[in-house]
């Protein structure tokens, strides 16, 4: 971040300085939350976890280069010390983000952030210094801390927030105004929590809220919830999607005959096309969220599309696809799952079977929960298990519990009668079939939600090793 003193920083969170003998020490280097990324010229927040405290590391961090710690109590090393680390956090982000006047852009939605994320920071890289979420650090902590790893050069930051309840989204972009405000959809992700889709919206929308007159609320024309936003928001709205209206829209959308998304793209400057590496029809959507913050800062449609055609994949398991010696195709998109996701994987994995035509190989789907979806859970996870028939997958590999067994109940009425579905206790007894029942040119599609830990499952499967147990079972 810029450099600021302890003086001044102190100032700004409204901390008590402890053990520090020159206020007037600066702090050059990142602010972290793990000890074992200190750098010299760092500042480390201490934050009580539920199994690991901050502070008992507070020595250790100073000792490795940290300026001070940012604690909620004196730790016997410099401190600036707060009552709430969390708060102060955030306070600080806004200070250096205020001071910076990079052009922030904030996005939100039930499904697809992270990747459309990652595709916005390759667009804007190509315009000037870019940072962005690493990962899904979208939360209280993640978000303030990715802000605070821009400096004076950064010329967009690009910041993905999530939330858990009503209030959230409004608490992380009042921590750093964007000036650009995306929301993606309003989907089924944490139904559980928030009760109903319109209570979701509600929560997503409070974005679009905090814009400021001169700037631009990006919203999704397919959508309805998210199209009704306009009317929450005093900032110019650009819709995009596959709608005629919208005002950058995917035209002619295709799917190539290895599964990977083009189309059209068209923009109020013209037009041009897009083959994306990407695979999954789902990512037309996303890759016109990200045209339509690349068009409002500037990028011609030609830049553009250049840009989506040669953008990967920035963040681990979504939909990473590796091909293994023996012809076995891996498709990992294990980070996590709501109904709208994994659809449109089931979609992507149907596409990439197809491909390969009649002489190719099977197709097969090692699915587990999706978490958070309260009383629409067993109706959507047998809509799932209903879906993977109809688009004639191969193989369900169903992982886990009662979920688990929801999804394998909706192939069976769905006609999966005979060895087309399994129903298995854990990851390792997945693998374990998987290793006795693949053939080169299968493809394997792996996905759940994040707590259950799929990921495991794709990396057995592209060990060099055929035998053993599943790491960290």
């Amino acid at each position: 971040m810029i450099t600021l003193s302890l003086a001044e920083i102190a100032e700004i969170v409204g901390g008590q300085s402890y053990d520090i003998p020159d206020p007037a020490v600066t702090v050059t280097g990142p602010v972290v939350i793990d000890s074992r990324e200190v750098a010299p010229g760092s500042l480390f927040a201490a934050f009580a976890g539920e199994r690991v405290d901050g502070h008992d590391y507070a020595v250790r961090a100073v000792e490795a280069g940290a300026a001070a710690v940012l604690a909620a109590r004196p730790v016997g090393v410099p401190a600036i010390v707060v009552d709430d680390v969390v708060g102060a956090l955030g306070a600080l982000a806004r200070a250096v983000v205020e001071r910076l006047g990079t052009t922030v852009v904030g996005l939100t939605g039930s499904a697809g952030k992270t990747s459309t994320k990652d595709l916005i920071a390759q667009l804007l890289q190509r315009k000037g210094p870019t940072v962005w979420t690493p990962g899904s650090l979208n939360n209280e902590i993640g978000l303030p801390v990715t802000a605070l790893t821009a400096t004076a050069e950064t010329e967009h930051l690009v910041l993905e927030m999530g939330a858990r309840g009503v209030g959230h989204i409004h608490y992380l972009a009042n921590l750093t105004p964007p000036r650009i405000g995306l929301v993606l959809n309003v989907g089924s992700a944490h139904l559980g929590e928030f009760g109903s889709r319109e209570a979701i919206a509600q929560a997503k929308g409070e974005l679009v809220e905090v814009l400021p007159e001169d700037g631009c609320a990006v919203l999704n024309a397919d959508d309805p919830l998210v199209r009704a936003m306009a009317s929450r928001t005093k900032a110019r709205v650009l819709l995009f999607g596959e709608a005629p209206e919208a005002d950058v829209r995917g035209e002619k959308v295709r799917m190539t005959a290895d599964g990977r998304p083009a189309f059209e793209l068209h923009t109020p400057t013209g037009c041009s096309d897009v083959t994306m590496r990407l695979y999954g029809e789902h990512h037309v959507s996303n890759a016109l969220a990200a045209a339509a913050v690349a068009h409002e800062l500037g990028m011609s449609v030609t830049e553009i599309a250049e840009a989506l055609s040669e953008a990967g994949t920035l963040s681990r398991w979504r939909m990473e696809v590796t091909e293994r010696p023996d012809g076995v195709t891996v498709v990992n998109d294990a980070y996590n799952a709501n109904p709208e996701s994994m659809r449109a994987a089931l979609r992507a994995l149907a596409a990439m079977g197809q491909a390969r035509g009649a002489d190719g190989g099977r197709t097969w789907a090692v699915l587990g929960q999706m978490a958070e979806l309260g009383d629409a859970s067993l109706a959507e996870h047998d809509a799932v298990g209903r879906l993977a028939v109809r688009l004639n997958v191969s193989k369900l590999v169903a992982v886990g519990g009662r979920e688990a067994s929801w999804l394998q109940l909706g192939a069976y009425n769905e006609g999966s009668w005979g060895e087309e579905s399994v129903h298995v206790s854990d990851a390792q007894a997945a693998v374990d079939l998987l290793r006795s029942e693949l053939r080169p040119g299968d493809v394997v599609l792996v996905k759940a939600s994040r707590s259950v830990g799929l990921e495991k499952v794709a990396q057995a499967l592209l060990e060099n090793s055929t035998e053993g147990e599943v790491a960290g079972r």
